[in-house]
């Protein structure tokens, strides 16, 4: 009898809408908002760039571009993503490229740079900063992915109003902000930024993308600048409704093969594996209620930032050696959140990690342990689960059972097979 639990693969049934034509929406929804009342013909529009991996971002950028464009502006786009990229202007100019993002893909120019403007002081009494290159535009449009934080709750959490103060405030904003939020709530710091901002900064418009539970575009929605709060209130709760989830809520080892900035804001979304309050472990009246994790890679596009692996208590050593510690260390600080930053126990193969952690679930034998295994946290839709799940899977009308029970498909190292 083998000392690991045998395995099998699950489709999960996901029910969620997806935008077919992506560029024709964004057309369609910029068009509502009449934008050649406000934009005459040679004014300069900042766009923003964001350091996550959105569907079809290029795409759906340059469909902004060419939609300024025809009103006769002059676009151009900025990475607005905090302290990413290393903090430096070239970092996060190659993020924005690892995305397919470049001047000839989204047809207009890119302006990077790490210089802010202090616009004015929050009613709190701290500098509210703003990218120089989007202050000194004659509007901006705010393009962002609306989606739950990972560490922050309320009705406002990531979305356009977070790009307003994280994402424009670039490496500065960001460091002011986190250290604010030690003192006033999310929901505070929030809106009282956002607030100024748009009052002092131009804001043309927002465009928020909401996904589903396949990463694929869901909705698209042009918003205007008073309107932010509220329909970002609206989109979130769909967000909500249409995000991925782990097919089971308890779990004693969940396997990751890979995290990063480009899955999530810290490396593997906390509302996914429950630990959105506390990095090891799920707070009561929270799931899913996840033991342990184990992390086995770094996505290429996160480009050595391994921060959110603190979250995990288990690591293949050579995500150790992939990591840009400086980098990890910049964003991990800047964020507020340090141990996202902290090391978890490493071991070169993936059997050395099963021996350990299944020896450390509680009384469950090995090959009985509850144990996923994923891609990433965002692409759930087909999932390795062990046979301590089998009973339950069949009974699910909500999942399909692709495969028989079978080994884990260690080879003669130790290692399972990376399907990075």
């Amino acid at each position: 009898m083998s000392r690991y639990p045998s395995i099998f693969r699950v489709r999960q049934k996901f029910d969620f809408p997806q935008i077919d034509d992506v560029p024709g929406e964004v057309r369609r929804q910029l068009e509502r908002l009449e934008l050649h009342r406000r934009v005459s013909p040679g004014q300069s529009v900042a766009i923003t760039g964001g350091s996550r991996g959105i569907a079809q971002i290029a795409v759906i950028l340059r469909a902004v571009v060419e939609h300024l464009r025809a009103l006769g502006a002059s676009p151009f786009i900025v990475p607005a993503m905090g302290s990413h990229g290393g903090g430096t202007a070239q970092g996060q100019r190659e993020v924005l490229e690892s995305y397919g993002i470049t001047e000839a893909s989204v047809g207009c120019p890119i302006r990077a740079g790490m210089e802010t403007v202090v616009v004015c002081r929050t009613a709190e009494g701290f500098p509210v900063h703003f990218d120089r290159y989007a202050y000194e535009a004659d509007h901006v449009v705010v393009v962002n992915r609306v989606k739950p934080h990972t560490r922050f709750v309320g009705d406002i959490e990531s979305g356009l109003m977070k790009m307003l103060l994280i994402g424009l405030g670039k490496c500065a904003g960001a460091t002011v902000y986190h250290r604010a939020i030690q003192d006033y709530s999310f929901g505070q710091i929030i809106r009282s930024v956002a607030e100024e901002v748009i009052a002092r900064c131009r804001i043309l418009a927002g465009l928020a993308i909401v996904e589903n539970a396949h990463d694929q575009t869901a909705r698209i929605e042009a918003v205007r600048p008073e309107e932010f709060e509220s329909r970002e209130r609206h989109l979130l709760a769909l967000a909500r409704q249409w995000m991925a989830r782990l097919p089971f809520d308890r779990v004693d080892l969940l396997l990751i093969d890979r995290i990063g900035k480009n899955i999530s804001g810290t490396g593997l979304d906390t509302n996914v594996v429950g630990r959105k309050f506390d990095d090891h472990k799920a707070i009561d009246g929270e799931l899913p209620k996840v033991k342990l994790i184990a992390v086995r890679g770094l996505t290429p596009e996160t480009h050595g930032n391994a921060v959110g692996l603190g979250i995990a208590e288990f690591c293949r050593s050579r995500v150790i050696r992939q990591t840009d510690v400086a980098a990890m260390r910049l964003n991990a600080i800047v964020a507020g959140h340090i141990s996202a930053a902290m090391l978890p126990l490493d071991y070169e193969t993936d059997a050395e990690i099963l021996d350990m952690a299944l020896g450390s679930i509680g009384l469950a034998e090995p090959p009985d342990a509850r144990l996923l295994w994923i891609r990433d946290t965002l692409d759930l839709a087909e999932v390795e689960c062990s046979t301590a799940y089998w009973d339950e899977a069949r009974r699910r009308d909500d999942l399909e059972i692709l495969t028989e029970p079978r080994p884990l498909p260690l080879d003669a190292q130790g290692n399972l097979p990376d399907r990075c």
